[in-house]
């Protein structure tokens, strides 16, 4: 009888903080529409079809290599997601395709010839400390994809480096030269705009051709499926930069249109950035998320001894996150800061 009165006691006390809960996921004044169509499953949906020009290109391309990683990735990536919520006790619910995507996303910022392993332990990686200690999908503050590389990174960097990328005996001409961003950087040698478009450089399998990238991220920001703010933030934001340092010291063999279209940077902006569990809600902390992703990606290219700079960009922004949507909640009709910041006291 106490046991029953005591679990009585606290039900309302419940239902209290659940309500408390969902009162606080409003992050604008109201009225507010809602629309049930826009689900886990279909915004998994969008994402694989917007990254058909990507994988397409990485086929014809890396062939083999291509195809061998991303499969691994996949099949990693849902088998550990299974295997966790097995270990936890939940239901085994990997229809959503968040760990698909997850696991394609990952595959495509690997070089073709990775070993198995940096895959396999990276995808695993991603899921573990990128998704699950976080609770599972929808809790996660850092984007899983980014987490698993930037482990692989740390864990196998000469597998990961530019030497990585290198493979004279595998039997696809891409894969005897340096990629890109890496060639400017060591080399002071340019890639020709054309060969950056279309994909036909060394690299990540999804980040050669820039225009697979933004046809895809374009079809995602169409659909509503990625907020336009994030890859405008960090397009304008990379692009101003590298104008103002072309300005300054101007080398026709990389303008600002190569700093935008070469390495990972579209494919960030459009695919890995707008991940709507680790971006902000807001329309303000949309834009400054996108602008402190380009922002940090230049910094990186230019300051650091790394020539790509999109993963630790991306995790980086995502820390700030849950301060950029308590800083940028709009404000209801006749509300004021001075209130708002009485109330959180």
């Amino acid at each position: 009888m106490r046991r029953t009165v005591k679990a009585d006691v606290k039900e309302p006390e419940r239902k209290r903080g659940e309500a408390a809960a969902e009162d606080r996921l409003s992050v604008g004044p109201g009225p507010h529409i809602v629309s049930r169509d826009l689900t886990t499953r279909r915004m998994m949906g969008d994402v694989l079809i917007a990254l058909l020009p990507v994988m397409l290109v990485s086929f014809y391309v890396f062939r083999w290599f291509a195809v061998y990683q991303m499969l691994l990735a996949v099949v990693t990536c849902v088998a550990t997601e299974a295997l966790c919520l097995l270990l936890r006790g939940r239901p085994v619910r990997v229809g959503d395709g968040s760990a698909v995507v997850t696991g394609l996303i990952f595959a495509l910022s690997l070089p073709g010839t990775a070993p198995w392993y940096v895959n396999v332990i990276g995808a695993a990686a991603g899921i573990v400390f990128g998704k699950v200690v976080f609770g599972g999908l929808g809790q996660n503050i850092f984007n899983p994809a980014m987490v698993g590389r930037a482990f692989v990174m740390i864990a196998f960097p000469a597998a990961m480096g530019a030497a990585g990328y290198v493979r004279p005996d595998a039997g696809v001409d891409i894969l005897t030269s340096a990629t890109p961003l890496t060639a400017f950087k060591q080399m002071g040698q340019g890639t020709g705009l054309t060969h950056l478009l279309m994909g036909d450089t060394n690299g990540s399998l999804g980040e050669t051709s820039a225009l697979a990238c933004l046809v895809g991220g374009l079809y995602l920001c169409a659909r509503g499926t990625a907020s336009w703010r994030i890859p405008a933030g960090v397009l304008l934001a990379a692009g101003g930069i590298s104008a103002v340092a072309y300005a300054v010291h101007p080398d026709p063999a990389w303008t600002p249109l190569h700093q935008l279209t070469a390495g990972a940077l579209m494919l960030g902006a459009f695919f890995i950035a707008t991940d709507p569990v680790t971006s902000p809600v807001t329309k303000m902390g949309r834009w400054i998320f996108g602008l402190g992703i380009g922002t940090l990606v230049m910094l990186i290219r230019s300051l650091s001894g790394y020539p790509e700079g999109v993963m630790f960009s991306v995790l980086l922004m995502n820390s700030v996150t849950p301060l950029l949507n308590r800083i940028t909640v709009p404000l209801p009709l006749g509300a004021s800061r001075k209130g708002r910041r009485r109330e959180r006291s």
